[in-house]
């Protein structure tokens, strides 16, 4: 007698009951991998570089993980089709932030920038003052973080790859580490902006 062949692909309702039943991590990795070639045709119909694709699918999947855990995922459409017009938004997104004006309006001019226009020696107190309110505010904001992703921002800051990250901390693959680290940092930038 023989039996279907297993899919080697998690499902829809695989990957969304995994992000909602406490198997959050399987979940996680299984949506990132089931759907990473976004990122190709990201490279390839938009001509995004590389790591803006990248940045672009990891910022969808983190919103698709937001939005499936807290129950806001219809299920209207394929999980894949769902996904997808995400990360298309996301990559128009990038797009027009690359070639609207607005976008160099907005920009201010960095803290090293300034620092080059001023005298050496008042350059030196400015950059002690600068580096140790933000290194205050740095620690302060990591101490309201999870130890998981204190844990994960450090081994990174400390130039662990996320293969070694991954084999240090237990994830299934460095790919898992990117997604999770990216989610901490994301949380991190919103305890900022409470500032």
């Amino acid at each position: 007698m023989s039996y279907p062949a297993k899919s080697l692909y998690p499902t829809d309702q695989d990957i969304i009951r995994n992000l909602s039943n406490g198997n959050r991590r399987k979940g996680e990795e299984d949506l990132f991998n089931s759907y990473a070639y976004f990122i190709k045709e990201g490279t390839r119909k938009y001509r995004l570089p590389e790591d803006e694709a990248f940045d672009a699918y990891s910022d969808t999947v983190l919103s698709a993980i937001e939005k499936i855990t807290r129950g806001l995922f219809e299920g209207r459409s394929s999980l894949k089709t769902w996904l997808f017009q995400i990360f298309q938004n996301k990559c128009v997104d990038l797009l027009r932030k690359k070639t609207t004006n607005k976008s160099s309006v907005h920009q201010t001019a960095s803290i090293t920038d300034m620092l080059f226009q001023l005298s050496d020696s008042s350059k030196t107190v400015i950059q002690q003052l600068v580096e140790k309110s933000d290194f205050d505010l740095l620690k302060k904001r990591l101490s309201e973080l999870g130890a998981t992703c204190q844990e994960l921002l450090h081994l990174s800051a400390d130039g662990y790859s996320d293969r070694e990250i991954a084999a240090k901390m237990e994830y299934k693959t460095a790919d898992v580490v990117k997604t999770s680290r990216l989610r901490c940092l994301d949380r991190l930038r919103q305890l900022y902006k409470r500032t």
